[in-house]
């Protein structure tokens, strides 16, 4: 009897430890966070991004040399190519530019089946004006931030408006006011004007 006690027991235990170790498994596995997924967000995406006049590119014609290398994109908008000739780049895609490139060297009888990558590997600097200790041209980074320019133009001035930043794009017509927060970003060839706070 003290046996057969002793084995219900045990099995009883046993029994009661596999299904509660059964429940945390199943609660651990309903509350594990779902995985995180990683997306480009940044305006500068290399192969989302627009070039424009002052983004210097990086080419690589494969197995073409002479025609690969560091080229800016010029004041007319166009990149120019060695054996190629200008060829347009403001306001398209990087892809586009690709695609143009290997085009032109097709229709020109320079290659047959050219393979071309484009890369910026700086892009057009942005303009910071009005109250702030520095005014002027700075070079663009990726995921630059409002406040990043201020504090790289030496500040707010002790005028500054703290709460409202005027912003022009480079193909936007008017200036734009929007509120200034952490996260605000910069986009390449932008004008972003500090403006004085009403005493």
């Amino acid at each position: 009897m003290t046996i057969r006690r002793w084995f219900l027991i045990l099995s009883s235990a046993i029994l009661f430890g596999w299904v509660v170790g059964c429940q945390t498994a199943t609660t651990r596995t309903a509350e594990a966070p779902a995985p995180q997924v990683q997306t480009q967000t940044s305006a500068t995406s290399n192969l989302a991004y627009n070039l424009g006049n002052g983004d210097r590119l990086r080419v690589t014609v494969f197995g073409e040399e002479d025609m690969s290398g560091e080229f800016l994109v010029d004041g007319t908008g166009q990149v120019s190519i060695p054996l190629v000739g200008e060829v347009p780049a403001a306001g398209r895609s990087v892809r586009d530019f690709q695609r143009n490139l290997e085009t032109r060297l097709v229709d020109g009888g320079i290659l047959l089946n050219p393979r071309v990558s484009a890369e910026v590997i700086n892009f057009r600097p942005y303009y910071i004006l009005g109250e702030v200790g520095l005014p002027g041209e700075y070079p663009y980074t990726d995921s630059l931030t409002v406040l990043n320019a201020v504090a790289t133009a030496q500040g707010f001035s002790y005028r500054a408006n703290k709460k409202t930043i005027g912003i022009r794009g480079i193909d936007d017509s008017e200036e734009q006011r929007v509120r200034l927060t952490p996260d605000l970003k910069v986009r390449p060839g932008d004008t972003i004007r500090v403006l004085e706070r009403v005493f």
